[in-house]
């Protein structure tokens, strides 16, 4: 089958004369059901998952797709659709013009979002084990179902160039330029749409690099140490801030595909990059890859006490993602977990080791920041008439617990916090320890804001985002500092 015998506007016949066929993978929805899919199946059934690189190799791409479905089934009603395709083949069917889905995902899934748009007269789809019906055997099905140059066809990839090629009139939608290129060589466009999204502005937002912030916890270590002006030091972690924050950035990314179902239930989540199909799930792979070799790189120019730290850090995150983020209680645990391994890091890349003190008022303080994200998610829940957060093992029943865990929490940390001020190790950092005494009230209105806050539902579901732009906040960090550093000033250098 030839591809590149173009046709003049003339041999196009009129649009409303032809079947409109309407891909599905990036066309009508912004993602790709094979990918969504398996990574649903991985969440699910992550040893069946395990299966299906040898399902490919065996069986073939077609049977490999009809398997994932019956394993696993996709939310028809919360995909991410293309507005503009979605409105023209609505407008186009109440013109008369028959509509086809026509697409290489498993049958189950295309009759799935057929039910649900409500706007297709018929559907074609993979459901012959031995057929993926994408390329050129999508073109031979749809010739002998309506004759070549029979019908409309609107795509978005190269693998729809071969039906293209055979199609009475050629639309394309959320294509790159060389496709785009392709395609009119072929024939000149009909109905068409440029995507609205930007592959590297999703990506970048995919990072979370907002987050970074949390890695600022590696330079406590250094900064509890007065050893700031130790510039081998403050080099070795400055790299370990950068390596922590690719890590991180890697596993959000993980972390933000396997919850593309339960993020688009929710009113604020839905909008990220993979829930709303603005960065695809093979560049999502790529970019991860991309981050965690960058990270583990950093790692090794640090003692190899810090590469454990992250490898364990690495773990920990992966399991959270994969299973123990639905576990109550664990995951609020691991998360503080989380964030005082940031501080161990800061110590690994140092050789600075940090006191127990340190590490006991990190583990309360963050374990209440934790159970603040989770009450925040269902407060969230009641008002929004909810029982059960997707993805979690939380009801709203549970709140009053997480507010009084959290609470207790915090107020846990102020005391570690009154006792490390109360205690002889203190004399050896600070030539008026007594000073130290004013971050008491700060720490304990900070906490007592936070949770009121929380309360009255006006907390962002994450406290990280909150704190970096919270006036109150700023302001009771910055004083702080201050009273840390008048504290100390005889003892600095």
């Amino acid at each position: 089958m030839s591809f590149n015998h173009a046709r003049d506007a003339a041999d196009v016949a009129a649009p409303t004369d032809l079947p409109l066929c309407v891909d599905c993978d990036g066309t009508l929805i912004y993602t790709d059901l094979l990918f969504e899919s398996f990574l649903l199946l991985l969440k699910q059934k992550f040893f069946v998952a395990c299966l299906v690189p040898l399902w490919l190799l065996k069986y073939g791409k077609a049977a490999t797709k009809l398997r994932i479905a019956q394993w696993v089934t996709v939310e028809a009603e919360t995909l991410p659709y293309c507005g503009p395709v979605l409105d023209y083949v609505r407008a186009e069917r109440a013109r008369g013009r028959k509509t086809v889905l026509v697409t290489a995902s498993a049958m189950p899934y295309a009759e799935l979002i057929a039910e649900h748009v409500q706007c297709f007269d018929q559907v074609i789809a993979t459901e012959d084990t031995a057929t993926n019906l994408s390329g050129s055997r999508k073109a031979a099905r749809l010739d002998r179902e309506f004759g070549e140059h029979g019908y409309e066809y609107i795509g978005n990839s190269k693998d729809d160039i071969p039906v293209w090629a055979r199609a009475g009139r050629v639309s394309v939608v959320n294509t790159s330029k060389r496709v785009l290129a392709q395609a009119q060589a072929l024939a000149p466009i009909g109905f068409s749409v440029e995507s609205p999204y930007r592959a590297w502005r999703s990506g970048l937002k995919a990072m979370r690099l907002h987050q970074w912030l949390k890695n600022v916890l590696i330079f406590v270590p250094l900064l509890a140490a007065h050893s700031g002006s130790n510039l081998h030091l403050l080099g070795q972690t400055v790299l370990a801030f950068f390596a922590f924050g690719f890590c991180a950035s890697s596993v959000y990314i993980l972390n933000d595909m396997l919850d593309i179902s339960a993020d688009r239930r929710h009113s604020r989540k839905k909008h990220r990059p993979f829930a709303s199909g603005s960065l695809s799930i093979p560049l999502g792979l790529l970019l991860k890859v991309l981050l965690v070799s960058l990270g583990f790189g950093l790692a090794s120019l640090l003692p190899q006490n810090f590469l454990a730290v992250l490898l364990i850090y690495y773990t920990i995150t992966l399991a959270y993602s994969l299973r123990l983020k639905a576990q109550v209680i664990v995951d609020v645990m691991l998360l503080s977990a989380l964030y005082t391994l940031r501080i161990i890091a800061g110590s690994a890349a140092t050789g600075i080791h940090p006191s127990f003190w340190l590490l006991s008022f990190s583990m309360f303080i963050f374990l209440s920041l934790a159970l603040v994200k989770r009450y925040a998610e269902m407060r969230k829940l009641i008002l929004d008439a909810q029982n059960k957060a997707a993805g979690r093992g939380y009801t709203t029943d549970d709140s009053v617990v997480l507010l009084a865990l959290g609470a207790a929490s915090g107020y846990s940390a102020v005391l570690v916090l009154a006792l490390y001020i109360n205690s002889s190790e203190i004399r050896e950092l600070y030539a008026t320890p007594a000073m130290l005494w004013f971050i008491i009230p700060c720490i304990a209105y900070w906490t007592s804001r936070v949770w009121l806050k929380t309360h009255r539902g006006e907390m962002h579901d994450d406290p990280v985002v909150f704190a970096a732009k919270d006036w109150q906040s700023l302001l009771i960090g910055a004083l702080i500092a201050a009273i840390g550093m008048a504290a100390s000033v005889h003892r600095i250098g």
